[in-house]
Parts: C-alpha cells; structure tokens; sequence
C-alpha cells in the first residue's frame, strides 16, 4: 500500500512537470492523480499490451504510471477546456 502511494505521488509530480498547460497543483491532487494515473497505466501495460505481471499488481512500473498519469492530465485538461466555453 506505502508504495502505490509512493509510485503514485511520483508519478503524479513527473506527470505533471512533463505535461504542459493549467492542472491541479498540491500534494493531495498530485496524488490523486499520480494514483488514478499508475491504475491507467497498469490497466494499458498489463491488460491491454500484456506487459508486467498482473497475479501481483505490476503497475507497469514507474514509466506505465508516469504515462497513465500524463494521459489522466491531457482528459482532464481537454474536459476543463470543454466546460470553459
């Protein structure tokens, strides 16, 4: 559990330094989104492309979350674009 924390507050913060334009900024939405971010990424690596070891929750490792996380941002921001008008 500590580590999906861990693996989930970085790759929140380097989802969020490599993904350009407004976001959640902060320690909690950071997080947030780093965790929803590593379970895309799981889901992508280990389901969808078969990559990782699903019997013991892989996460797809750092890069899977830190991806899973970038696509998370990119939703959220075209969501909140889309609200704006």
């Amino acid at each position: 559990m500590l580590g999906a924390v861990i693996l989930g507050l970085l790759a929140g913060y380097l989802g969020r330094a490599l993904t350009p334009g407004p976001g959640p900024t902060g320690c909690f939405p950071t997080l947030a989104i780093g965790l929803v971010g590593s379970l895309v990424g799981y889901f992508i690596f280990t389901e969808a492309l078969g990559i990782g070891d699903a019997e013991i929750l892989d996460l797809g490792g750092l890069p899977g979350a830190v991806l899973g996380t970038i696509l998370v941002l990119v939703l959220l921001q075209a969501i909140g674009r889309g609200t704006r008008r």
